[in-house]
């Protein structure tokens, strides 16, 4: 199979097309859309191919036919039937508060007036667009197509200035709301995005909106499965370690197949050697400020269980740091529990990317320190293969005193108990290490669990007043948190760990080792 070329940051189907780009046909399942409703919206993390999609399905909507040759939509669709497509994008987003989102989207609808021939008359914004589906229909003679991409932009640009996302979600409200007394004008609609509002705060006026974000059918209906990895991109996977590629950026799932991350994967063949490409992309400010307002214990962010109204519920005076995280794409479904009536999702990190890059991220965060030295975590992995446990105690003591007395005293979530386990846990978990947090046992609970080159190490985290009391230590033994892991061959230690709150550091920090045959009771 011959090399193609590499659509990074091409989001027009056309250009792809026409300039031999690798291409991974999602036509069937937006046949498939066509023919099984009217009304859609997505939600999917940022550069996950939805401009692209929304792209693909306006070029089939105006029977661009060339353009689909040797795709399975290719002898699937009426190609003698064209429809009018209108598009509104917020891609590029809006400036000026809401005043600057009426005049962008002024400017949009005029924009599409023009191409289509079409004089409005109507002032108000929703009045426009309703002229403007209606004429385009009568004109055609056909029901029109409407397509909004990045449709909660503009608020999200805003989220952290209350008063400005409101003022914004109040105008789009206005406008999104014209679609529904439309209905006998429009063929098809879809509206995509980064977040799920409530239908209760922005589609009040849009009830009839099929959500496919967790749809089985439509979980791969952006991104790559592994089996598109394997058949389109197959001339690129040379020298390329294949299980690396799956465990550095596979894992998003919406109850299907897991896909990748389009722009990561693309990257990752131009520039032969793995990195962080989506995270670097613009992981949003506000993510990490939503985290540190709330006291999030970081330890528990890869196993969180939540109901799917839950993770449907956000809002500009409601954000749900579990309903952020899992729309903007660094939690993903692990499992469904369905009972009658009711799911229920287990959330984790989808791959190494994300587990290490943002625990990095919040490393920094928790320590005030936007320059946080990659040496030190770089230390913390030589201090494990060497099993230098009193160079850990060390590096821990140092990080601790490195944080500006300032910064304790400025930030609430300092004083939450978790705090000190949540930067211990961030230290390893930036290192993409195999840990279990709040490992279960018939015994209790453990603290923190990691494998690492062939050991076992077995965390219990203790808050004292002033010095250590050796309560962390006796807590794994009595409780016998080990005997779990006594079965296999792997040494494993004990690792005591007592944090100050009056020194703000490491006081105590005890470490056992278990020999092979021994049981706790």
């Amino acid at each position: 199979m011959p090399r193609q070329k590499l659509p990074i940051g091409i989001q027009t189907f056309r250009e792809i097309r026409e300039d031999n780009c690798y291409y991974v046909d999602k036509t069937r399942l937006i046949l498939q859309l066509v023919q099984e409703g009217k009304y859609y919206f997505l939600s999917r993390p940022r550069r996950f191919g939805k401009s692209l999609l929304i792209d693909t399905i306006a070029e089939l909507f105006a029977g661009s036919r060339a353009l689909f040759e040797g795709l399975y939509c290719s002898d699937q669709w009426d190609w003698s039937r064209q429809f009018t497509v209108i598009r509104i994008s917020f891609t590029e987003g809006v400036l000026g508060g809401a005043a600057g989102l009426d005049q962008r989207l002024r400017e949009i609808l005029a924009s599409e007036q023009r191409r289509l021939g079409i004089v409005c008359i109507n002032q108000s914004l929703a009045g426009i667009l309703s002229e403007l589906i209606a004429s385009a229909h009568a004109q055609s003679g056909q029901r029109v197509v409407v397509l909004i991409d990045e449709y909660d932009k503009p608020i999200l640009d805003y989220i952290t200035q209350s008063d400005q996302a409101r003022a914004i979600r109040d105008v789009l409200r206005n406008v999104y709301g014209v679609l529904k007394g439309c209905d006998a004008h429009i063929k098809f609609a879809m509206l995509t995005g980064v977040s799920k509002f409530s239908k209760v705060s922005l589609f009040s006026g849009l009830n009839n909106l099929n959500d496919i974000t967790i749809d089985t059918r439509y979980s791969s209906i952006c991104g790559y499965t592994d089996a598109d990895v394997d058949r389109v991109f197959a001339p690129e996977l040379a020298g390329l370690d294949r299980d690396e590629i799956k465990r550095w950026y596979n894992g998003y799932n919406w109850t299907g197949d897991a896909v990748y991350n389009p722009f990561d994967l693309l990257l990752l063949f131009q520039k032969r050697a793995f990195g962080p490409y989506w995270f670097e992309t613009g992981t949003p400010g506000f993510l990490i400020d939503v985290l540190l307002r709330r006291p999030v214990f970081t330890p528990k962010l890869g196993s969180i269980v939540r109901s799917e109204s839950l993770l449907s519920t956000f809002d500009v005076d409601q954000i749900s740091p579990d309903a952020l995280m899992f729309q903007t794409g660094y939690l993903t479904i692990a499992s469904v529990w369905r009972i009658p009536g009711r799911q229920e999702f287990t959330l984790k990190y989808p791959n190494l990317e994300v587990q290490t890059s943002l625990n990095n991220s919040l490393l920094q965060a928790l320590s005030g320190n936007d320059n946080l030295p990659e040496s030190m975590i770089g230390g913390l992995y030589r201090l494990l293969l060497a099993n230098d446990f009193s160079g850990m105690q060390s590096l821990f003591t140092a990080f601790f005193a490195s944080i500006p007395h300032q910064w304790f005293t400025n930030n609430p979530i300092a004083h939450y108990e978790g705090y000190y386990a949540s930067v211990f846990y961030s230290y390893f978990a930036a290192l993409g290490l195999d840990i279990t947090a709040e490992d279960s046992s018939n015994a209790g609970r453990l603290d923190m669990a990691v494998r690492f080159n062939g050991h076992v190490y077995l965390f219990e985290f203790k808050v004292v007043e002033l010095d250590q009391d050796g309560r962390a230590l006796a807590q794994i033994k009595s409780q016998g948190y080990a005997n779990k892991y006594l079965a296999g061959t792997d040494p494993i230690h004990l690792i005591g760990v007592e944090f100050s709150t009056v020194k703000r550091s490491v006081v105590g920090f005890e470490v056992e080792t278990l020999s092979r045959g021994t049981m706790l009771l």
